[in-house]
């Protein structure tokens, strides 16, 4: 029964690094197709308005699947049950990634408003906009408090001591770039999509760093 779940661990753990390194080059491949939207002006939901915007919407799904993955991984390699009263931390950071990753499968069902300028701001225009940037919105700010309540997690359990400076690094990299977003779209509209791609750095980052340190358990 053990082996068993040692096994589930790993193979999570293995598939939330293999969906991080695929989202990010389906992600690099988009930005050099038509219509070529700037990854420092546009924001990354861009991506899934043009001929090949079904492709990233699927890439969405993917995120909310590999966000699946992780947390399966991080529960198996708790100490105490991950959603008991025991480690209510830990179940808390597990929930809320989920609800991330949820939110990111949502995306792909409500495409996002392009300005004509094709500078991203925090304003919509259409109903499926709307719906896009409050959902967009709640998904980082739930992946940010997921990140921040699971790497004090990984400090004080000390579950994985090789991973937890990286996690501590993608965690405030995550809070720097949703900061910038905030600052971006106040005075500088054309930087809003190089701001949430830091943003979305850190989340993927965090992301693979801790599932490698989960693999790495004996």
């Amino acid at each position: 029964m053990r082996a068993h779940g040692m096994n589930l661990r790993r193979w999570s753990a293995t598939a939330a690094m293999v969906g991080v390194v695929l989202y990010v080059l389906i992600d690099v491949v988009l930005q050099f197709l038509p219509p070529h939207y700037s990854p420092i002006s546009d924001a990354e939901s861009n991506l899934a308005v043009g001929p090949y915007g079904w492709v990233m919407n699927l890439n969405f799904l993917g995120r909310a699947v590999f966000c699946v993955a992780v947390v399966v991984a991080l529960a198996g390699a708790a100490p105490t049950p991950a959603f008991g009263r025991k480690d209510p931390l830990l179940g808390t950071g597990l929930g809320l990634l989920l609800l991330g990753g949820a939110s990111s499968a949502v995306l792909a069902f409500f495409p996002t408003d392009v300005s004509a300028e094709h500078t991203s701001t925090l304003q919509t225009s259409t109903l499926s906009g709307a719906i896009h940037l409050a959902v967009a919105s709640f998904g980082f700010l739930t992946a940010l408090a997921a990140i921040l309540l699971l790497t004090i997690w990984l400090r004080i359990r000390r579950v994985l001591p090789r991973a937890a400076p990286w996690a501590i690094a993608f965690a405030a990299l995550t809070l720097a770039g949703l900061l910038l977003v905030v600052a971006a779209n106040a005075w500088l509209p054309g930087g809003v999509g190089l701001a949430e791609r830091a943003a979305l750095a850190g989340i993927l980052g965090w992301t693979f760093s801790v599932s490698v340190g989960i693999r790495r358990l004996q």
